[in-house]
């Protein structure tokens, strides 16, 4: 079993920055791909990124390329997503999740545990 928290959510004026970090505790953190998603009022889950397990890999989510970067620390169990120049659109609750093995890390199925969930708001 694993438990994840994220933190760091909050309001934020367009083109400024946020970053979010997801703490796991239970089993070793660095068995797992983690993957940041977000969901919008009346919207589907969105992949905005993830990362092996390794750090090896990382994938995004095409509206958020070249402004987000996820990161990983296994000593500290954390995986961190830095938001630059944010847009409206971006505002949505932010969940991180875990999954074992790696690749296919834009399908939210495939996650294992998730987090709660932290809200980001983007004021225009």
């Amino acid at each position: 079993q694993v438990q994840l928290a994220e933190s760091g959510g909050g309001l934020v004026q367009t083109g400024g920055s946020l970053s979010l970090s997801c703490t796991a505790s239970g089993r070793t953190f660095s068995t797992y791909a983690m993957g940041w998603f977000r969901q919008a009022p009346g919207k589907d889950r969105e992949f905005v990124a993830a990362i092996s397990q390794s750090a090896r890999t990382t994938d995004y989510g095409d509206s958020v390329k070249g402004r987000f970067t996820i990161s990983r620390d296994n000593a500290k169990s954390t995986v961190y997503l830095q938001m630059n120049r944010l847009k409206p659109e971006d505002t949505a609750v932010y969940s991180c999740a875990a999954k074992y093995g790696s690749g296919w890390y834009e399908r939210s199925h495939l996650y294992d545990y998730w987090g709660q969930g932290t809200q980001v708001t983007v004021s225009s």
